[in-house]
């Protein structure tokens, strides 16, 4: 009988495997050449940067981004915040009084003076930025899980949980700055929610601490920033397995206990992100502070703004700093508070 060549076949990427010899399924001697041949041409492939190619390549454009739009401009930051101003814009003449005025006051160290040992007006201004961080924060999470919650748990239909959740977010469809304006009509003396105070007969006469205090900016801010824990806490429960909570029903736990030991540390992830995002927007927030505050409070984005107005770069960039290491402390004590490597 007649002794039949295989075909060679020329291989996915057109090479054959193994040049005047016939490579036959098992044939170890097909297998090694194939091998070998395999590493120069994988380095080939390196060469003309073809899939296998450095992983620089890869994240280099990621990398020069945060160079150029990150490490630069904090860079700078840093360094002007060790010039000097002229009153019209700032000289490279390095001094630390700008760090000076922003911690020291007159009589600060002097024992027998009434400003021993007091808090500058700009510490007094980032902690007063720190206690409405706080106290919205805490706002958003009382309105806002149970939004999550009622939309991951307890609508069942896919399409009405996406319905509901883009509802939610219908707010950012919509400038940041005619949402804070929009509560003017609302908590003026002739608003909204005046006329239906008198109309119920709940008030004599249309009250005045609604706008332009800090019952209305406190208010304001948790409307405007509700949106950014409802999403991650929303998508931390919708992980949850509905067969582990129905196995805690059948064992005998009642709703709450299901709700203390299974839902809320399964959405401690998505409340610490949620709670983080509210964080860092607060800390920087100051156009509310002015629309709805009416600029009868100080945050530290308002000192920066006025200090950006007038020219005096160096002072507004040692407050942009300080800002910055409060925002790192914030988010690391959340994050210390809530392992979310270990949760998610």
């Amino acid at each position: 009988m007649a002794n039949h060549a295989i075909p060679q076949h020329p291989g996915l990427i057109g090479a054959t495997p193994g040049r005047g010899v016939p490579w036959r399924h098992g044939d170890v001697r097909g297998a090694e050449a194939e091998s070998g041949r395999d590493e120069p041409a994988a380095g080939a492939r390196a060469r003309r940067g073809e899939p296998g190619g450095h992983p620089g390549w890869l994240v280099a454009p990621a990398a020069i981004w945060l160079l150029l739009f990150l490490l630069v401009p904090l860079a700078s930051i840093v360094v002007f915040s060790f010039f000097s101003s002229t009153g019209h814009g700032m000289a490279p003449d390095p001094t630390i009084k700008n760090y000076v005025d922003y911690y020291e006051v007159e009589g600060f160290f002097d024992p027998e003076s009434r400003k021993f040992l007091t808090p500058s007006v700009f510490l007094k201004t980032l902690g007063t930025t720190f206690r409405f961080a706080l106290t919205v924060m805490v706002l958003c999470l009382l309105v806002g899980y149970p939004i999550a919650y009622f939309l991951a748990l307890q609508v069942q239909s896919f399409k009405w949980q996406l319905a509901l959740f883009l509802l939610c977010m219908v707010p950012f469809w919509t400038s940041y700055l005619i949402r804070a304006v929009a509560w003017l009509p609302m908590l003026g003396r002739r608003g909204l929610l005046n006329r239906a105070l008198v109309e119920f007969g709940i008030v004599d006469k249309p009250v005045s601490f609604l706008l332009y205090s800090e019952f209305g900016y406190t208010m304001a801010l948790v409307q405007l920033y509700v949106v950014l824990c409802v999403g991650p806490i929303f998508f931390s429960l919708a992980k949850i397995d509905r067969q582990v909570l129905e196995a805690a029903r059948d064992m005998g736990a009642n709703a709450f206990q299901i709700f203390r030991e299974i839902i809320v540390p399964l959405s401690l992830p998505g409340v610490a992100i949620g709670m983080i995002f509210i964080f860092v927007m607060l800390m920087g927030e100051f156009a509310s502070a002015v629309v709805v505050y009416g600029g009868k409070i100080s945050t530290v984005g308002t000192v920066i703004l006025n200090y950006y107005t007038f020219a005096n770069y160096p002072f507004a960039a040692v407050n942009a700093l300080m800002l910055m290491v409060a925002m790192m402390i914030g988010v690391v004590i959340i994050l210390r508070i809530v392992d979310i490597r270990k949760q998610l």
